[in-house]
């Protein structure tokens, strides 16, 4: 049986900390580095840069990184693999070529493509319409011997899940063990989640010794032959790999119990975290199904152009202000759309003039820039010495930016060419399973009412007083993932059960009343002590047109720990 691969990841975005590629390479020992820099906004912002210089389209700070990093890397025996090719996996294939003989180095540069569906004309209008690969491409690359492998859209996890077939030699059928490496992969795809950022449980990690000051380090995935594993951190470095912390990533946008990639189905009601030792926590159990038949296409398109102005209102008679400035303005708006945000009274007799106030937002959308431009800009600034008292505005007037929308479709198999370019010039085309899973679309979705114990004998308390979340967001939609603490208490499974009572669709829209009139799924995951949900439309029409407050829903989660639910007097 082969030994565990060891694969660390040093960007979870796109403008993620620069130095963690040489912070990796350098902390301790690893067999392969990944980076994650793709996100549906990013394929947007990749397409933009295309249409002012076709050469582009790819993570440019990705090339930065290498000049400084890839002679250690190679000095180390690391391969790199990387999906910053975005648009253009060819040309930065290319432009690490360049980056290697410029630093007098003979590096082996191999790259995935086939994801990019707009030469076939089947979505019009797409600025960007990427088929998501699975991982059997990179595994063919790095088997060839490549040193670094970039890609364009595979999956997140795919960035592990091809090593990690590489190392191993799982075929595709090796359900089990590719759900697995999945699962390692989705909870290290996006760095420092995994090691104590974005994470509500932080005070604690504090108290158990954590120094906030210090840079949390990035997740290293210790992947076994049988798919197992064990996500880590190199030594000395900041942060923390807790059961909650991996759990808060294991939950991050993961939608239904069965979370479907190109190589396999998981099943995510299987998994199991145990905590190995300190700063060690095990995966294990992940069982896996056949992949889905049809493969996901990222699709993003110009909507129009956006602009917004916001209004600070201080003081006393808040919300009649809020209502004449509206009243003053809505007369002069052209744009095809507008919104309002709400504004609510600050708290009585603030002590600063900052506590004393809030926002008003304005913000407007049209398919042309100029009833976003000066046509609305100028209406709001001549408002200044004649409305209510103690105007003013947070910066001023902004010039029209153009957004897109993005939309998830799906197509065939047999209309995407997975195609590994080797080394050596050689055109690979990597094989589509031949097995497909029906999968069910309400596995694991609570379908009918199932009630949370009588208020009575009950505490109010914030649902947060022992219940972690995470959230984000997938397209259109916002995805919270709840789960009760893993801090000892022996009444954990008793409030485990207690919240997946409580999380019924019905309280949901209860506590995110802007979800009333909206679709909500919550899925059970007894296993992770937690829920799923997912509130289909609350972002509109994806993060770059959304007009909400949070249009990434990434505080979502922090509000609802905020509202205030029942809990039985035996679980505070």
């Amino acid at each position: 049986m082969s030994r565990a691969l060891r694969v660390g990841n040093c960007s979870g975005f796109y403008g993620d900390r620069f130095s963690a590629m040489r912070e990796q390479l350098e902390g301790g020992a690893l067999d392969v580095l990944t980076g994650d820099y793709l996100a549906e906004l990013t394929m947007l912002i990749l397409g933009k840069d295309t249409m002012k210089d076709p050469s582009l389209g790819y993570a440019r700070t990705f090339v930065r990184q290498l000049e400084d990093c890839l002679g250690l890397a190679l000095e180390r025996g690391v391969k790199i693999v990387s999906n910053a090719g975005g648009l253009n996996p060819a040309g930065l294939a290319e432009r690490v070529r360049e980056v290697a003989r410029g630093l007098g180095l003979d590096a082996a540069v191999a790259h995935v493509e086939g994801d990019d569906l707009r030469p076939l004309g089947l979505f019009d209008g797409a600025l960007t319409a990427n088929a998501y690969l699975g991982g059997f491409g990179i595994a063919s690359a790095l088997a060839a011997e490549a040193d670094v492998v970039v890609t364009g859209r595979v999956t997140d996890a795919s960035l592990v899940v091809g090593p990690a077939v590489a190392h191993h030699g799982w075929s595709p059928t090796s359900y089990d063990e590719l759900a697995g490496a999945v699962v390692a992969g989705h909870v290290v795809e996006c760095g420092a989640q995994a090691t104590g950022g974005n994470f509500s449980g932080f005070r604690q990690l504090v108290r158990d010794g954590m120094d906030p000051a210090r840079p949390l380090g990035f997740p290293v995935a210790e992947v076994a032959a049988d798919g197992s594993s064990v996500i880590t951190k190199h030594d000395g470095t900041g942060g923390a790999v807790t059961v909650d912390t991996v759990t808060s990533q294991l939950l991050y946008e993961i939608q239904t119990t069965r979370y479907l990639n190109p190589d396999v189905t998981v099943r995510l009601d299987t998994v199991r975290l145990t905590q190995e030792g300190p700063d060690r926590v095990a995966i294990s159990g992940v069982e896996g199904e056949e992949p889905p038949e049809r493969l996901k296409v990222c699709v993003n398109e110009l909507g129009g152009f956006r602009n917004q102005v916001e209004f600070v209102l201080t003081g006393l008679d808040v919300e009649e202000k809020a209502a004449w400035v509206r009243e003053q303005l809505t007369p002069s708006l052209t744009a095809a759309e507008v919104t309002w945000s709400r504004a609510s009274a600050p708290p009585p007799d603030a002590d600063t003039e900052e506590g004393a106030s809030v926002l008003l937002r304005c913000s407007v959308m049209d398919p042309k820039p100029d009833p976003v431009g000066r046509a609305f800009t100028g209406p709001a600034v001549e408002l200044a010495l004649a409305s209510y008292p103690g105007f003013t505005m947070t910066t001023p007037p902004q010039q029209p930016t153009p957004y897109g929308i993005y939309r998830p479709e799906y197509v065939d198999r047999s209309q995407v060419h997975h195609v590994v370019v080797h080394a050596d010039g050689r055109r690979e085309e990597i094989a589509d399973p031949t097995d497909f899973s029906p999968v069910d679309p309400d596995a694991g979705r609570r379908t009918s009412p199932y009630p949370a114990p009588p208020d009575s004998l009950n505490r109010r308390m914030p649902l947060g007083s022992f219940v972690h979340a995470r959230s984000g967001d997938k397209g259109g939609d916002a995805n919270v993932g709840l789960w009760v603490a893993n801090d000892g208490d022996p009444r954990r499974e008793a409030r485990a059960t207690w919240l997946a009572k409580l999380m019924t669709p019905r309280r949901v829209r209860e506590l995110v009343p802007e979800a009333r009139e909206l679709e909500v799924d919550v899925f059970v995951l007894p296993n992770l002590g937690g829920v799923n949900v997912v509130i289909h439309g609350l972002l509109g029409k994806g993060v770059a047109a959304s007009t909400r407050f949070d249009p990434q829903a990434k505080g979502l989660g922090e509000w609802m720990r905020s509202r205030i639910v029942h809990i039985q007097e035996e679980l505070t």
